[in-house]
């Protein structure tokens, strides 16, 4: 009994001592109403009625040989419109305390329903903070990413997605490490059939994890500013865990194994912002860009298991843009290129999952203006992607056959912030 009170009471001190200051609980709302008119020459690759662009679809002949996705169209949509509540509170374990819930009207399973963006918890202490909850996939860095009027935000060329994760950062000075385990919920990944869940990372029992450092020095008086750094990131997924192989089923074993890695920097000055990054990726049609795996070999052919093997791609993202007061003028640019699967498939014709697996080859340049008053903006971008389709792939993964499309997308967008 003495002892159950003396461990009470060392508890009871330990958690006193740990207390800060009764700080109050503060919350805020903010947000923006964003509308967006758009004309493609073409038909596209796209989310949400069009609003999220990807890429040009592919030629599609008809019996006259008259391409049918060649259609222009016309569209406009405010589902961008945004909504973010924040909040803070009394510290923990030493730890300033605070949140974000963040939705919009993009929709998930169908467009202008209200999604959840983002929602996480943190913590933060004197050179260490705590995420938990969902919110950016650390493949895309939030101290590096394009600023393009369209949504996409740079996409394929850039990561896009969110996940939910435990992410932990620690700074040294102007360096600082992260690391993050993550799950999927929106952003999936794809399977035989190329299906699309978050079953195939949930049934391989190993998170998708993350490792990242950046450089950061900032001089305010001369305002300028230096980032650079770069990560890898490691998934494993589970395509399936039952074949059937002559009206047998068998319980079988597989796994598709990927690594994931990017180096950005961004220089910045009172007159110009300049940003670049590169990607190697495996697998990551979980991060919105074309790839996925192939089957290497059946490695049993009674109960037909299989080996696999990941598509791989080098992609590449530049931007400059002004820093005025109201006027800015940038251009994006951006080059996604399929390497290839890492290994050799044992025959050309077996079976390829994934996303856009026939692309051999994106690039896109886009040059906006836009223009700020207050809290009102209004912009205009023009962005052309070209896409480079293949046939009869070899067993490397590489066309023989290439046909190129392009789209031009005009963009007009009013913004209202509050």
């Amino acid at each position: 009994m003495k002892k159950i009170v003396q461990l009470i009471y060392f508890t009871t001190i330990s958690l006193a001592l740990l207390a800060q200051e009764n700080k109050p609980f503060t919350s805020s709302i903010s947000g923006y109403v964003k509308n967006d008119v758009f004309y493609d020459t073409r038909e596209t690759v796209s989310a949400r009625d069009g609003h999220f662009l990807l890429w040009p679809s592919p030629i599609a002949l008809d019996s006259s040989n008259t391409d049918m996705n060649n259609i222009a169209q016309l569209n406009m949509l405010a589902i961008q419109s945004r909504i973010t509540f924040r909040f803070s509170g009394p510290d923990v374990l030493g730890a300033h305390t605070s949140g974000l819930i963040e939705g919009d009207f993009f929709g998930n399973a169908s467009i202008n329903s209200l999604r959840l963006r983002h929602a996480f918890v943190k913590l933060n202490w004197e050179h260490t903070e705590l995420i938990s909850g969902q919110y950016w996939n650390p493949l895309f860095v939030t101290s590096c990413f394009p600023g393009t009027i369209s949504f996409n935000t740079g996409t394929p060329f850039n990561s896009f997605a969110r996940n939910p994760q435990l992410r932990i950062t620690h700074t040294l000075g102007n360096i600082s490490f992260t690391g993050a385990l993550l799950s999927q919920v929106d952003n999936v990944s794809r399977s035989i059939n190329n299906t699309k869940s978050s079953t195939y990372l949930r049934q391989s029992v190993i998170p998708d994890a993350h490792l990242q450092f950046a450089y950061a020095t900032k001089n305010d008086s001369t305002q300028r500013s230096f980032t650079c750094g770069g990560g890898i990131a490691y998934k494993q997924i589970t395509p399936r865990n039952t074949s059937t192989v002559d009206s047998i089923i068998y319980t079988i074993d597989e796994s598709v194994k990927g690594l994931t890695a990017v180096v950005f920097s961004k220089i910045q000055t009172s007159l110009l912002t300049i940003k670049i990054s590169m990607r190697y990726g495996e697998n990551i049609p979980d991060i919105t860009a074309p790839g996925g795996f192939a089957v290497k070999n059946v490695s049993d052919t009674i109960t037909g298991k299989s080996e696999y093997t990941p598509l791989t791609s080098l992609s590449y993202w530049g931007e400059i843009h002004t820093n005025g007061d109201y006027w800015e003028f940038g251009v994006f640019g951006g080059l996604f290129t399929n390497t290839g699967t890492k290994e050799k498939m044992n025959s050309a014709t077996n079976p390829v999952y994934g996303l856009a697996t026939n692309i051999t080859r994106l690039y896109r340049v886009s040059p906006r203006v836009m223009y700020t008053i207050n809290k009102f903006r209004v912009g205009l971008e023009y962005e052309y992607t070209g896409a480079v389709y293949g046939k009869n792939f070899n067993a490397n993964y590489k066309a023989h056959s290439l046909s190129d499309v392009s789209n031009s997308r005009i963009l007009f967008t009013t913004v209202y912030s509050f």
